[in-house]
């Protein structure tokens, strides 16, 4: 009798190898091999290959591009528009859309109070596989929801969900989560990378063949990704983030890929005792406890997608008790502050290598666009001098090595979004002020230079 063959499987990213291996070669994790018989993964690599085949066969064969007649993608709107934003218009039939937070974020808040407004017009079936029903309907009771059109499966078996998909026909689904649905006839256990990756393809197929629209929330890593195989991402049409601190009642709602609309799209929202309410202009919230007078506060026009959000940039320098001076970010990337810090000492004379320095952008949000340089530049002078920048001042730019302040994109947004929120003076590149025809109700004062600017802003 032939010795049966083995193969282990990582279940961090999916490799597979002939042999354990304590760390996984393709991602690194250790003591994530699983053992799998090889016969069954062959098995099923076949299957999925005559699936794909049969069903292109059945399409028929390639078309030319102007053969192909292109119709615009029916959209579902909810009463949240900042939801509805991120999405890129609406919730799109036929889609596949994951989204993934921290424990205790608010992501089956989110998804039952969406589940809950679309099941006015329209049929929606939520699975759970974490909550009981009376769960469900104790917070359904709490947020004050209830619909006819919406119904409940508390269910992790994948199949059965299959067969009440098919009997109900809904417009939309939700499934909380998807690391713990599971096919009985497939090998691993509920969440690991072989019975994700399945499910995840299951469900594509459902979506697409049915034009049901399929919400899957995904667990996170203590690093922050959503767990599971990495082609999980891939799979999906959407991918978004729900992100925030427990402590702070603003929720962020980030779009990190999306078939139907534009990436890094953002959408504010505000936890009450009652749910999610959106937030319609979060600059003037992340912006109403600003202290006058304050040292090491600036504010910057950051775009996130297609917003323009105002955002507060906090500094605070402060002579290093110990021999290397410490360097702490919150909201903004540890790397752009080095650079920041290096060029202000090398231009402008600062001092700040015997300097401890602390950043913080408000409101529990991250900004990681060139834009926001020279509001973290003026920032750090203003906290290093102890001089406190005009409390109605905006400052764009993106700042070079050499200490030039270089151009920014779609600078008549930023402007206007500025303007509406009242502030009298914005410093901006001068090579977007020469390509400006358009007239605003601000002045504006252009820079060439990181050291033009810090005379203009903090004159002798």
């Amino acid at each position: 009798m032939a010795k049966k063959k083995i193969m282990y499987e990582c279940l961090a990213c999916g490799y597979e190898s002939p042999k354990w291996l304590g760390k996984c070669p393709s991602c690194g994790a250790w003591n994530q091999m699983e053992e799998k018989p090889a016969d069954i993964v062959a098995a099923e690599g076949k299957d999925q290959i005559n699936v794909q085949t049969s069903k292109q066969r059945q399409e028929g064969s390639a078309l030319k591009l102007d053969e192909i007649e292109y119709t615009q993608e029916d959209r579902m709107s909810t009463d949240f528009q900042e939801f509805d934003r991120v999405l890129g218009g609406g919730v799109v039939e036929g889609s596949l859309v994951l989204i993934g937070g921290d424990p205790g974020i608010g992501k089956s808040t989110l998804l039952l109070q969406v589940a809950m407004q679309l099941a006015q017009k329209q049929k929606i079936l939520y699975v759970t596989g974490e909550e009981s029903f009376s769960q469900i309907k104790m917070r359904a009771e709490r947020l004050e929801l209830n619909n006819d059109n919406f119904y409940l499966l508390a269910d992790t078996n994948l199949a059965l969900i299959a067969r009440e998909i098919q009997r109900l026909e809904p417009d939309m689904v939700v499934i909380d989560s998807i690391q713990t649905m599971s096919i009985p006839d497939h090998t691993g256990v509920a969440g690991s990378v072989s019975q994700v990756r399945e499910a995840t393809a299951t469900l594509m197929r459902i979506a697409k063949s049915n034009r049901i629209a399929i919400f899957i929330v995904g667990h996170v890593t203590k690093e922050g990704n959503i767990a599971g195989p990495r082609m999980l991402e891939h799979m999906v049409d959407t991918v978004l983030y729900f992100e925030g601190e427990k402590h702070n009642r603003f929720r962020i709602l980030r779009a990190v890929k999306n078939r139907f609309g534009s990436t890094n799209e953002l959408g504010v929202f505000e936890m009450l005792d009652v749910g999610l309410k959106e937030v319609g202009n979060p600059s003037q919230l992340f912006l109403e406890e600003r202290i006058p007078g304050a040292t090491g506060s600036t504010v910057v026009a950051a775009l996130e997608g297609t917003r323009t959000i105002l955002a507060e940039v906090q500094s605070l320098m402060t002579p290093t008790v110990y021999g290397t001076a410490k360097r702490t970010a919150s909201g903004i990337d540890y790397q752009r502050i080095s650079l920041l810090l290096a060029v202000m000492e090398k231009h402008c004379g600062l001092l700040v290598q015997n300097q401890d320095a602390f950043f913080k952008i408000t409101g529990g949000i991250k900004l990681d666009e060139p834009a926001i340089d020279l509001a973290i530049a003026m920032s750090i002078a203003s906290s290093y001098w102890n001089k406190p920048t005009q409390v109605d001042d905006c400052y764009i730019g993106e700042i070079g090595l050499t200490g030039e302040i270089r151009r920014v994109s779609q600078i008549k947004e930023r402007l206007k979004e500025t303007a509406k929120l009242g502030f009298k003076r914005v410093f901006i590149p001068m090579n977007n002020y020469q390509d400006l025809k358009d007239v605003f109700d601000i002045e504006i004062v252009p820079v060439k230079t990181i050291q033009e600017a810090v005379r203009k802003v903090f004159p002798r």
